[in-house]
């Protein structure tokens, strides 16, 4: 190499070891950029399009200077997919994507900066693979390239926003990925309760007279209270841990017969700890309000489930969380035969019961009081053909949509996007090699999350059982509805990421730490 190549190649090398950020280094010509593109936004396009514009360039400057951040507000913004898809239709990506795409962006900078280029080792990165490679057999039988493209593009979103929390986050900021799906799902119970409660709304979101179902940004009061489903069981497991970590100090001044000194019991730091399970506390109820208030009945059914693998998994012996589910049980189907539950919600998880017995939705009667429910029917009916005449690998993953029209009923032309079923959708768009994948990689899943409710530390344990919580809820929801919408799937990767770096914690245990703890 001559010297003048040399020397470009250390000048190269010199600006990357000293490169640093405009937003660190510059702030003030920052905020005068950003002013400056504010105002010809402001000045040449409508007003929707300036105003998501300008949030777009914010999430630019938060990504670019910490990709966490940028990550952060990706999770925080993603549910307003639905929204950004009604008001700004001319954007070929929403926000959450946008953000998405520059906080990944922004990770790579940051990786090629510390030249560090290396994927991260979890147990999740093998089923999570396979059942991405089992979906990708469909694509030679797809109707739509597009649409298959699309959802495999998701599910490669959930490993590589796995795989960004495990690098980024590591053992120390779990708690901060965890606090942004939080908050996410604090901002969509406030606006739920808010809709709930201003009496206005569409027509057939009416209930109970005069209120109107909670449906945050989503548009559809479903897959909202899907979301907060699958984010109220990590809170009940946040609360659990704070009750915990409370009583501690209270249960070492009691051992020790010293209730006469609270002063040094609050030293001990026990207005603090109680202001953590009052908060965690004062979450779990808004988030579970706004459940009740979506008026979903898959999403009560999906947290009854949660509810129920919580008080499962909370004590540490096997026998004890069996005894408090059966008793949890009993105390339900109590409360439903006298009469104790709300008449409103007691109609409402029963009055469907009637219309389950039906078997073939063509032909039956359809009424105002069983639409909803022949609906369902009417789609699985359609994916079970299609999963008939296609088997080993389905119409192509994504593509129950488009191949719709040749497998529907008479009377239920319109096509809803999915089966109202995941696991038939994935029968019919997958193949029985698919749907087979997909229950492998969601067993896994259950299996070492599982493994981090044993663990010693009380934060993470109880995170775990939060998320033994949250899988449950997909799983049980999933019969009846699909949740990978409306960059749901955002969260679900942060979530895979949380119980990933748990993980590492459970491989640190030494075999006998492991063994003192099992059941």
């Amino acid at each position: 190499m001559s010297g003048d190549g040399r020397e470009k190649v250390n000048t190269m090398r010199n600006l990357i070891d000293r490169y640093q950020l405009p937003a660190i280094k510059y702030p003030m010509a920052l905020v005068v950029a950003v002013a400056l593109l504010t105002g010809l936004l402001m000045a040449r396009l409508p007003l929707p399009i300036a105003g998501t514009s300008l949030v777009v360039i914010v999430l630019t400057v938060l990504a670019l200077i910490e990709p966490l951040a940028g990550l952060g507000v990706t999770l925080f913004f993603a549910t307003f997919k639905p929204l950004t898809d009604y008001f700004v239709p001319e954007m070929p990506l929403d926000i959450g994507q946008i953000a998405l795409i520059v906080t990944l962006g922004s990770w790579f900078m940051h990786a090629v900066r510390h030249r560090r280029l290396v994927l991260p080792s979890t147990a999740l990165n093998v089923p999570l693979l396979i059942f991405i490679g089992a979906a990708g057999l469909s694509l030679p039988g797809a109707l739509s390239i597009g649409y298959a493209l699309q959802e495999i593009i998701k599910w490669a979103q959930i490993l590589i926003v796995m795989w960004l929390v495990i690098d980024q986050a590591g053992r120390k900021k779990w708690p901060l990925i965890v606090g942004f799906v939080l908050a996410a799902a604090a901002l969509e119970a406030v606006i739920g309760v808010w809709q709930f409660g201003r009496g206005d709304g569409p027509d057939h979101f009416l209930i109970l007279g005069h209120f109107y179902r909670a449906y945050g940004t989503f548009e559809q009061p479903n897959p909202y209270a899907g979301f907060l489903g699958l984010i109220l069981p990590v809170s009940i497991g946040l609360t659990l841990g704070a009750l915990a970590v409370w009583f501690e100090p209270v249960i070492k001044f009691g051992q020790a017969h010293r209730w006469d000194k609270w002063g040094e019991l609050l030293k001990a730091g026990l207005s603090k700890r109680l202001a953590l399970l009052l908060g965690f506390g004062a979450l779990s109820g808004l988030l579970f309000a706004a459940l009740i208030m979506s008026w979903s009945r898959g999403a009560w059914l999906g947290f009854g489930a949660a509810a129920l693998v919580i008080v499962f998994a909370w004590p540490r012996k096997a026998w004890m969380g069996a005894v408090l589910v059966i008793g949890g049980l009993v105390l339900g189907v109590l409360a439903l035969r006298f009469g104790l539950l709300p008449a409103s919600i007691t109609g409402r998880l029963t009055d469907f019961t009637e219309f389950t017995q039906v078997l073939d939705a063509r032909g039956v009667h359809i009424s105002e009081a069983n639409y909803a429910v022949l609906e369902r029917l009417a789609h699985w009916q359609a994916a079970e053909e299609m999963a008939r005449y296609h088997f080993w690998f389905g119409v192509g993953i994504g593509n129950y949509e488009p191949v719709y029209p040749g497998y529907a009923l008479m009377n239920w032309h319109h096509p809803l996007g999915h089966a109202h079923n995941i696991y038939l959708n994935f029968l019919a768009e997958t193949g029985i090699i698919g749907l087979a994948a997909y229950l492998a990689l969601w067993g896994c899943v259950f299996w070492h999350t599982w493994r981090a409710t044993r663990l010693s530390d009380t934060w993470k344990r109880c995170l775990a059982i939060g998320l033994m919580g949250t899988w449950t809820h997909l799983s049980v929801h999933h019969l009846v509805d699909n949740l990978y919408a409306a960059n749901i799937h955002l969260h679900l990767g942060a979530l895979l990421g949380a119980l990933s770096i748990l993980l590492m914690d459970e491989r640190r245990m030494t075999g006998s730490d492991y063994r003192s703890m099992r059941l």
